[in-house]
């Protein structure tokens, strides 16, 4: 059978537009859609304005170091709407990046929504019907409400961007990476946060001794953070929403965010109805080689809810042509990832947890915990952590975990060598780099703890 294409992909965000230009390269007749902005999540509502964000709000932070390092400086104050002006400005450049890419590439965009018909058909909403020999599902995932009362008093991270003016206060309800993130980026920016998460510590799923630094030099950097703590009441006011809550307060924020998790992108896409398997989040269900149970299409990203990871994403994208039109079958290992999470402090983390790990096996616990001498100088009680955990047997590091400034700089370097399976000899071979805080990770030389 002919078809109109042979790769249609539904989504532009990282993972499809990598898969659909480098297939269009090889000479693949391919076409794109994408219901709103080329870019994507990471590109238009996630990584790269949030880091822009971050950037922005450890000013006032610097401003005030600068000062203790002798410099003579007014404090100053942050004008949002100059900020905004030149975010925009800076997304609609990327977007453009992005559409220039599909374009000199040879991949037919389409500027509107698709959902799948078929095994091997696609209905855009300007009413074509298109045919292709594969189909790559790439439409991401999107913030999730809970399903309470007054949910539609808040925004989302979504929502973050598009704000005309900083509220005066906000409620960050949720415990996890974007929370907390959200929580440190609107504290730097002169907003006055207030967070709540139901679980008894933030950032679950990561190293727990981390976990609690973050918690506590988030509250010292002035979060107001209340752990175990759920909304039982939400009504909109005149000066914003009112807020009861299980720790007995009731107050009114100008502004609510709800950063309670995200679900993949799939629905009213058509795929169940299509015949292919979802998860009980919705997820395109994939075997290794991102195949559906449908054997013509195909999902990479976000929507698998394999590793919610821009760089993960990309891989698979990579990974999904290399299989599907070079011939190559080609898995992407999920093992071993180095992450970031752009908190302030920040913190980079790659293997298992220490928690994780002692269920696994024995293990040594390589700690140090100090004051940077950058901050120490101007009397700032913020500390860093370097953590290693090692295997008993193996000697290798399973593990590595970094909370200070730059954490995702680090990690991504030491990421190398935990990837490589360095064991703990390696790091201590390694000459340290002097002075910096990073050295402490091949200076370690005896456990504080074994388990």
């Amino acid at each position: 059978m002919t078809y109109d294409y042979d790769l249609f992909v539904i989504g532009g965000g990282s993972g499809g537009v990598r898969a659909a230009r480098v297939a269009a390269a090889d000479g693949v007749r391919v076409a794109l859609a994408e219901e709103d902005r080329m870019g994507g999540t990471c590109v238009i509502r996630g990584c790269v304005p949030k880091k822009l964000m971050v950037f922005a709000s450890e000013f006032s932070e610097a401003i005030s170091d600068a000062r203790a390092y002798g410099w003579d400086l007014a404090d100053g104050k942050f004008d949002w709407s100059v900020f905004r002006t030149k975010l925009y400005a800076q997304l609609d450049f990327l977007e453009g990046v992005y559409r220039r890419m599909l374009d000199t590439s040879g991949v037919t965009t389409y500027n509107a929504r698709a959902t799948v018909k078929d095994a091997h058909h696609v209905a855009l909403s300007t009413g074509e019907v298109i045919s292709a020999g594969h189909i790559l599902i790439a439409t991401g995932g999107l913030p999730v409400r809970p399903d309470q009362q007054g949910a539609e008093f808040g925004i989302t991270s979504n929502d973050i961007f598009l704000l005309e003016k900083l509220p005066a206060s906000i409620l960050i309800i949720g415990g996890g990476y974007i929370a907390c993130e959200f929580a440190g980026i609107l504290n730097g920016l002169g907003v006055r946060v207030t967070q709540f998460y139901r679980g008894e510590q933030i950032l679950r799923g990561f190293d727990g001794e981390a976990r609690g630094m973050i918690a506590d030099q988030m509250r010292g950097r002035g979060v107001d953070l209340h752990c175990g703590t759920s909304i039982l009441a939400m009504e909109k006011r005149d000066d914003g929403v009112w807020v009861k809550s299980s720790n007995g307060t009731e107050a009114v924020y100008e502004r609510v965010l709800f950063a309670t998790g995200r679900a993949p992108n799939t629905k009213g896409l058509g795929l169940a109805e299509a015949g292919v398997k979802l998860g009980r989040n919705g997820e395109v269900v994939v075997d290794g080689y991102s195949q559906s149970s449908v054997p013509s299409i195909y999902a990479v990203g976000d929507v698998t809810d394999r590793v919610q990871l821009t760089p993960v994403a990309i891989r698979e994208g990579m990974a999904f042509v290399e299989t599907v039109f070079r011939g190559n079958p080609t898995k992407v290992d999920h093992h071993l990832i180095p992450s970031a999470v752009f908190t302030q402090p920040e913190f980079g983390t790659i293997g298992l947890t220490e928690e994780a790990a002692r269920e696994q096996e024995p293990i040594e616990v390589y700690v140090a915990s100090f004051r940077p001498m950058q901050h120490s100088f101007v009397g700032r009680s913020d500390r860093a952590l370097m953590k290693l955990i090692v295997s008993q047997a193996t000697r290798k590091v399973l593990g590595c975990h970094i909370v200070a400034d730059n954490a995702g700089e680090m990690i991504q370097l030491a990421g190398i060598a935990v990837k490589m399976g360095a064991t703990k000899e390696d790091f201590d071979r390694t000459v340290a780099v002097h002075p910096t805080m990073a050295e402490e990770l091949v200076t370690i030389k005896t456990p504080v703890r074994t388990a």
